[in-house]
């Protein structure tokens, strides 16, 4: 009889928080900006007065992104809250073994990349537990991954892409949707000022006028949020998916010129370079590279702890990092900013600024990681976060509650 009696008690509780947890989804929406290449120090750089007082009423933080400081992988780490290594996507160009397909990063957003996208990201984790969600140009959220698309999405793929002021008032169309069709999770994607960081270097007069764009836009549409009925329950987030550094065509290593093509079956030739060689040639490439200078190479099982990098089947057999400042390419590029660099350096790092009902004010986040994102999203929506490699303990004390 007590046994009976304490399992009734236990489900009944169990029902409690369940209830407790569906009456914290309804309350409050989430949205996530994400700025590509947008630096840490930028707004110290450039003007950027709107951004800058989300984080001033709210929280604000550095964080640094996954290795390789890189577009797709970081963007899919946010999403899942897993290091690249244990997503798949493991650079913006790699080689899969198992398909033997070389994937280009204007492939990624191909249905034949599909595949390539493993975890969980955020709009799974949401819409199987009742939350919809909305995308707009989120790396792999155009897919059907597990069986699941976001409620709305907009595809990258389809051209002409929306003008940032378009995406903008997508975000607010979302919001003024009815009650229960409403989207609780909107993600949206801007690609600068990435563009034009890798076109004229971090410290230029360009980025500081695509900045002013972004923050316009950023700034106007926080105003028109907080006239909305629902404005007082939307929390903002404002981030980006890796920082920039100053390179130049001297910097460039012509990677190709030291390998013989008989030594390998493929090379992915970015910041890292990922070399997928044939067995019997694997050390002489090892050791034919580490007569280079300004860069490491290592053997796939040899790649420092800290980077999380080398398990995943898409990863290289040997894996070449230029230090920071250098970059290796096919062909001279002629650009004057680069990323993919380890994570430890600095200018890989990037903004983090939020405020809303969730967030408290004025609040100095000590640094975190990007993979603790996902975790945080889930704890915003009051859903259960699926197997990832953030932690909720490095943000939680941004949170009022």
């Amino acid at each position: 009889m007590k046994s009976k009696t304490l399992t009734l008690l236990i489900v009944f509780a169990m029902c409690c928080i369940q209830g407790i947890q569906a009456q914290k989804r309804t309350n409050n929406i989430t949205i996530i900006i994400s700025l590509d290449g947008f630096r840490w120090d930028y707004p110290q750089m450039y003007r950027c007065p709107n951004i800058d007082k989300i984080g001033k009423d709210g929280v604000e933080a550095e964080v640094t992104p996954c290795y390789p400081a890189s577009t797709y992988p970081n963007h899919y780490s946010i999403a899942t809250g897993l290091y690249p290594d244990h997503h798949g996507i493991v650079s913006n160009t790699f080689y899969c073994k198992d398909n033997r397909t070389f994937y280009k990063m204007s492939d990624l957003y191909k249905p034949k990349a599909l595949q390539q996208y493993g975890g969980e990201p955020i709009w799974i984790t949401a819409n199987r537990q009742g939350v919809k969600s909305g995308t707009i140009y989120w790396i792999g959220s155009e897919f059907q991954i597990k069986g699941f698309f976001p409620t709305y999405f907009e595809r990258w793929s389809k051209t002409p892409h929306l003008s940032f002021q378009k995406r903008a008032d997508k975000v607010l169309e979302l919001l003024t949707m009815p009650e229960g069709t409403r989207p609780q999770l909107i993600m949206c994607y801007f690609e600068e000022p990435d563009h034009t960081g890798h076109l004229y270097g971090p410290q230029c007069r360009d980025i500081g006028s695509q900045i002013a764009e972004l923050d316009n836009i950023i700034g106007d549409l926080w105003k028109k949020i907080k006239t909305l009925p629902i404005g007082d329950r939307v929390n903002l987030i404002v981030t980006s998916d890796h920082g920039t550094a100053a390179i130049s065509d001297h910097t460039c290593i012509l990677i190709k010129k030291y390998l013989k093509k008989k030594w390998y079956n493929e090379i992915a030739v970015a910041i890292p370079t990922n070399i997928y060689t044939k067995p019997e040639y694997r050390d002489t490439v090892y050791e034919e590279l580490k007569k280079i200078e300004h860069v490491q190479v290592w053997k796939k099982e040899e790649v420092p702890e800290h980077l999380h990098y080398g398990t995943h089947p898409n990863c290289g057999d040997i894996i070449v990092a230029p230090d920071k400042g250098y970059n290796c390419v096919n062909y001279l590029p002629h650009l004057y900013g680069e990323h993919g660099y380890d994570p430890t350096e600095r200018d890989m790092h990037v903004i983090f600024k939020a405020c809303g009902p969730d967030f408290k004010k004025g609040y100095k986040q000590p640094d975190f990681y990007n993979v603790d994102i996902y975790p945080l999203l889930c704890n915003l929506l009051g859903i259960k976060p699926a197997k990832n490699d953030g932690d909720i303990k490095r943000v939680k004390g941004m949170l009022k509650n």
